[in-house]
């Protein structure tokens, strides 16, 4: 009987010599809650047995369905960027570097988090929530018949980052039968880190000069909720306004969408963000519980840093942070730096460092 796989359905791929499904199936968050996710599995269209599987763990696209990958037009492809010009995509989807993969005979299987495509609200940057849905998508792909083994790395990007980060720090029942070999962070947003530094905590303290939120954050203290639903509550950190924000946009606005919204209300609406100092001795160590960085990793794990913009939207200082704090645990870590490229190049410039060094992980 099936514990993971749901649904499957064959969808058409633009990648050569390549089979496309999209599944739905079961996961579970950090807490142990039962969740569904959705998410792709990408095979070479030759049949193979034992084959080597990465799970790629996407970026930020929003908290509710209107940021779900699976559910955009042609969604196994090649990476594509809302930034990119003549993009006409509301968020970044699809795998970097995924004709590759498939050539050297990887099967590649991408989740969707829970809440992109599926009930509730998307437990955004809960690194152990997202990690938990990029290894129950290597489960559920298993119960497919398609000649997967049960070796496998990952990668992740910027929110995914952090999800690859966490992929190596689950307990052992999360992992069952399959053996994670090595995983991939680039440029890893890590709230648990994050929340240490003294510019974080200044922020969520309001200090400084009065700014608009930033979208990420907004999203990071709204989603917060959703995975601790007993002790955080909306109304720790938002206005009336910023409650009427997010109930209004939160599963119809992805990402870019929904930090313009931000930007506007603020100036024509007032604050947004009133986040209760008396709350943050609850909520800080609730960001550090969701977060990796919290044990020592069971596989090597490679982080690939964008080096162009230090204040990007995963700083140079989450980034070295995290570093730092596996080292410290004592985990085999390594990094390369891009000083050319900024968040949004980085996958694909990068991608062809991270399969070779998953390759030789194998």
């Amino acid at each position: 009987m099936s514990t993971f796989l749901l649904t499957s359905e064959k969808i058409e791929t633009s990648i050569k010599n390549a089979v496309a499904y999209r599944i739905h199936y079961n996961s579970t968050d950090l807490h142990g809650k039962k969740t569904e996710s959705t998410g792709l599995v990408i095979t070479p269209s030759v049949a193979g047995n034992d084959r080597k599987v990465l799970s790629w763990a996407h970026g930020t696209t929003g908290i509710g369905d209107a940021g779900c990958p699976s559910a955009q037009p042609d969604p196994a492809r090649e990476l594509v960027s809302y930034f990119d010009s003549g993009s006409t995509t509301q968020i970044d989807y699809g795998i970097p570097g995924l004709q590759k993969f498939l050539d050297e005979g990887w099967v590649v299987v991408a989740t969707d988090y829970q809440g992109l495509g599926t009930p509730g609200v998307h437990q955004y940057t809960v690194n152990r929530t997202n990690a938990l849905d990029a290894v129950n998508i290597v489960h559920a792909a298993r119960e497919m018949d398609l000649g997967i083994g049960t070796k496998f790395g990952c990668i992740g990007w910027s929110q995914g980052g952090g999800t690859s980060a966490a992929a190596a720090e689950l307990d052992a029942a999360a992992y069952g039968d399959l053996e994670l070999v090595g995983t991939v962070a680039m440029s890893p947003g890590v709230p648990g880190v994050a929340v240490k530094l003294p510019e974080t905590q200044a922020a969520l303290a309001g200090t400084g000069t009065p700014t608009p939120p930033d979208g990420h954050m907004y999203m990071m203290l709204a989603s917060m909720t959703a995975a601790f639903p007993d002790t955080l509550s909306l109304d720790d950190v938002f206005t009336p306004l910023g409650k009427q924000i997010f109930q209004e946009n939160y599963n119809t606005a992805p990402v870019h969408h929904l930090s313009d919204i931000l930007v506007r209300a603020w100036k024509h609406q007032g604050a947004i963000l009133d986040v209760k100092k008396e709350k943050l001795p609850i909520w800080l160590p609730a960001f550090i519980e969701a977060s990796a960085a919290r044990v020592k990793p069971i596989a090597p794990v490679l982080v690939l840093i964008d080096g162009q913009d230090p204040n990007g939207p995963c700083p140079l200082p989450w980034q070295l942070g995290y570093i730092d704090a596996i080292t410290a645990l004592g985990g085999d870590i390594s990094s390369s730096t891009y000083p050319n490229d900024d968040h949004f190049s980085l996958p694909q410039s990068s991608v062809d460092e991270a399969r070779t060094w998953l390759n030789a992980k194998f």
